[in-house]
């Protein structure tokens, strides 16, 4: 992508929670509140339609879990509710 965000997530998806160091469950809640503060800062006007699509689906996503940015970081790094 040319925005800076993460490419496809195949391989933090492929790895098991359960295998991932303290290090690689921070780093990726980082990336992944780098990636939902980008795609909300930036209007899908100015995006690729791809990309509009991609982050619509997410945020829809995440407004159905009742998700916000912070609990997508405090599950990615195993501090949920």
């Amino acid at each position: 992508m040319s925005d800076g965000r993460k490419d496809m997530k195949a391989q933090e998806k492929m790895t098991p929670e359960s295998s991932k160091s303290t290090t690689d469950k921070v780093k990726e809640g980082a990336t992944n509140l780098g990636d939902t503060v980008q795609r909300d800062a930036v209007p899908d006007s100015e995006k690729s339609t791809g990309q509009s699509m991609s982050d619509k689906a997410s945020r829809e996503k995440d407004s159905a879990k009742g998700e916000s940015t912070m609990d997508k970081v405090k599950g990615s790094i195993g501090m949920n509710k």
